[in-house]
């Protein structure tokens, strides 16, 4: 009777010494969980504001760079959890090796997001700000992430859009060389000069924000219905365009009236004729 006491009272023991210690392996191992994911959240933010303060580094590597800092601290994060429980880290390394290639042929579109974005960062067709057109979307890049890349439309419209539809996709940046080329058309009458109205169009490059070089240009480009159709040609800084050629317009029909050219309105010639009864 004695011994089968004994026996209980050391299973007893064990059983409490067993749940203690798991109880406090499961305390540190939530504690350890918590304050990872925090110390990955702000290195991750971290990372992002000292890139921001090195004027070398192009803009659209932050985001992504701060990305891999914080996936990174977070799978350091759950090895170091799962070790803490008594789980042998070359045993959770293999698990999330195995749980690593399951994920890839369950999410082959998000990793090819992931793969894409890495083409865009490492080839850089476009940066943060540049004016673009990719996937039938156009405005101005906000943010290249991992999995998406941010567009701002400019009717001021939020655009997430996955990296591998742009990858994918033509790619028009209209920011690339930092200058662009204006194209004002107009159409003037027959009885117009073709001289006054290059002297009326070459004054509108008359503007400091239109590039001496190359020099502005008067074309005439073709001749329609009712009237000849020319063209002022200049070249401006990316940052100038808008403006100029919104204020080139607000100009132009003044400039016009000035030099007595005239805005025909379409028309068309038509002959009439009659034709005679026939004898009877």
């Amino acid at each position: 009777m004695g011994n089968k006491l004994g026996i209980d009272e050391v299973l007893t023991q064990q059983s409490i010494n067993l749940i203690v210690d798991y109880g406090l392996n499961l305390i540190a191992g939530i504690v350890t969980l918590a304050i990872g994911i925090w110390l990955s959240r702000k290195a991750g933010s971290t990372t992002r504001n000292w890139l921001n303060r090195i004027d070398r580094l192009d803009p659209t590597l932050v985001p992504m760079l701060g990305a891999l800092v914080r996936y990174a601290g977070l799978t350091l994060t759950i090895v170091i959890s799962l070790s803490t429980f008594g789980v042998e880290t070359t045993s959770v390394i293999a698990v999330l090796g195995a749980a690593g290639i399951a994920i890839g042929l369950a999410l082959q579109g998000t990793l090819s997001n992931v793969a894409a974005g890495l083409m865009l960062l490492f080839l850089r067709p476009f940066r943060i700000g540049d004016w673009v057109e990719a996937a039938d979307v156009s405005g101005t890049v906000r943010e290249i992430g991992l999995f998406t890349t941010v567009i701002d439309t400019f009717d001021n419209v939020y655009i997430s859009i996955p990296n591998s539809s742009i990858w994918t996709s033509k790619i028009t940046n209209h920011a690339r060389y930092g200058t662009r080329r204006l194209d004002l058309d107009i159409g003037i009458g027959y009885d117009s000069s073709l001289d006054a109205a290059e002297t009326a169009l070459l004054s509108l490059a008359n503007d400091d924000r239109v590039l001496a070089e190359p020099a502005p240009q008067f074309l005439v480009v073709g001749y329609g219905d009712s009237a000849i159709n020319v063209r002022l040609r200049a070249f401006a800084k990316y940052d100038d365009f808008f403006g100029l050629y919104w204020d080139l317009n607000r100009k132009l029909k003044d400039v016009l009236d000035s030099h007595n050219i005239e805005i025909p309105f379409p028309q068309r010639v038509i002959h009439h004729t009659t034709t005679p009864p026939d004898d009877e």
